[in-house]
């Protein structure tokens, strides 16, 4: 067999048994497990060395003679694995959407030191506990003779599982209930994007989701203008923005803002740094919303700030919780699947986030597979 002809039988076998709950993998130590495990929960921040161990492994099942640890041509008894990686093993794993680097991971000059890969091998590998599970696995199944074909299903298992996971399919629901849409949104909302910035935009694409609704379906809009999204918060006085989103009048004069704090516990000092932003404005109504939990906030005098603003101003200011808020407004609408279409469309866009890598790495839970909640990101990756 070809390392493709490899790569693809084991792949359909671990899509198999990826939809068991209870598979057994029979002969796969323990120990080659726990290294798999982490090599798989750092497979998107250490890349190349999942690059490298699945070309390996598959370098290993295609001529079981070879000694891996030699992955040059120029090594003693070596042989291109970089080739193979480039050829084979990078292509398929972004065809299946699995983490994959550009090219090849001895393009990372760690893992491209021209010595064998021993338990010795001194590349600085980071972290060292990604560094001991790759060289471990790889001393298990080249020294101590451990099935490599076991250790690459379990490793395709763990990926399959890992990206549908996190996979949001195409097709959009058209009868979620309110509760239903709001449990899901809370998920993606707090789903681990590890630390990669602009997943606390989120709430903000909701709320403004929930607004291009309302703009067609709540009289309060009438003839109102929704602005356009900004790349970045940008309500400053040099901006004209008043908040993270703005709501103006037809002859744009400001109507109404918002401005969304992501886990943060709004207090009296950003209710007065809000008004700050809109004084000089006829704004009629400005919105403070957070997906922090109120209930220990300075509510006293949060609520003496809001009535100073309403005599000296007139503005009414509102300080609430993302979700209540986004409960209500949904409330409101007479077709909650426009919402869904809404926000999945400002996910996909890259613009609103600081870094195109960044759609690797939006996440929605696995029981979003069950009722295909939401478009697939992963279009971006390749």
């Amino acid at each position: 067999m070809t390392h493709t002809d490899v790569l693809k039988q084991v792949y359909n076998d671990a899509l198999n048994l990826a939809s068991e709950e209870d598979y057994v993998l029979e002969g796969l130590s323990i120990k080659a497990k726990t290294n798999v495990d982490y090599i798989v929960s750092r497979s998107e921040t250490n890349k190349a060395v999942l690059s490298v161990i699945i070309t390996l492994l598959v370098c290993k099942i295609v001529d079981p003679n070879q000694d891996i640890r030699y992955h040059y041509a120029r090594m003693d008894n070596g042989f291109s694995a970089r080739r193979i990686d480039t050829t084979h093993i990078t292509p398929f794993m972004k065809s299946v959407k699995f983490p994959a680097m550009a090219e090849s991971g001895w393009k990372t000059n760690t893992l491209a030191i021209d010595l064998p890969y021993d338990l010795n091998y001194p590349g600085v590998i980071k972290p060292t506990e990604i560094k001991n599970a790759f060289l471990n696995l790889i001393d298990q199944f080249q020294i101590q003779d451990k099935n490599p074909r076991d250790i690459l299903l379990y490793l395709f298992i763990l990926l399959v599982n890992q990206r549908d996971a996190f996979r949001i399919e195409l097709a959009k629901p058209q009868s979620l209930s309110i509760s239903a849409i709001m449990s899901l949104l809370d998920k993606h909302f707090t789903a681990n994007y590890e630390k990669i910035s602009g997943a606390s935009r989120l709430p903000t694409l909701a709320i403004y989701a929930a607004y291009k609704c309302m703009m067609e379906q709540v009289e309060r809009y009438n003839g109102k203008v929704l602005c356009s999204l900004e790349n970045h918060n940008s309500a400053d006085l040099r901006s004209g923005r008043i908040g993270d989103i703005d709501i103006n009048n037809s002859d744009g004069t400001a109507f109404e803002g918002v401005e969304v704090k992501f886990d943060i516990i709004i207090t009296p000092i950003h209710v007065s740094d809000a008004y700050e932003k809109f004084k000089s404005k006829k704004t009629n109504r400005y919105y403070l919303l957070t997906t922090a939990n109120m209930a220990n906030a300075d509510w006293d005098n949060i609520n003496l700030v809001i009535e100073r603003i309403a005599q000296i101003h007139g503005c009414q200011v509102i300080v609430n919780g993302v979700y209540p808020t986004l409960y209500y407004y949904l409330r409101l609408l007479s077709n909650t699947a426009t919402f869904i279409d809404y926000y999945v469309e400002w996910v996909q866009l890259p613009t609103f986030f600081s870094s195109i890598s960044l759609f690797k790495y939006f996440k929605f839970p696995k029981i979003l597979l069950s009722i295909n909640f939401i478009s697939s990101v992963y279009i971006f990756i390749s």
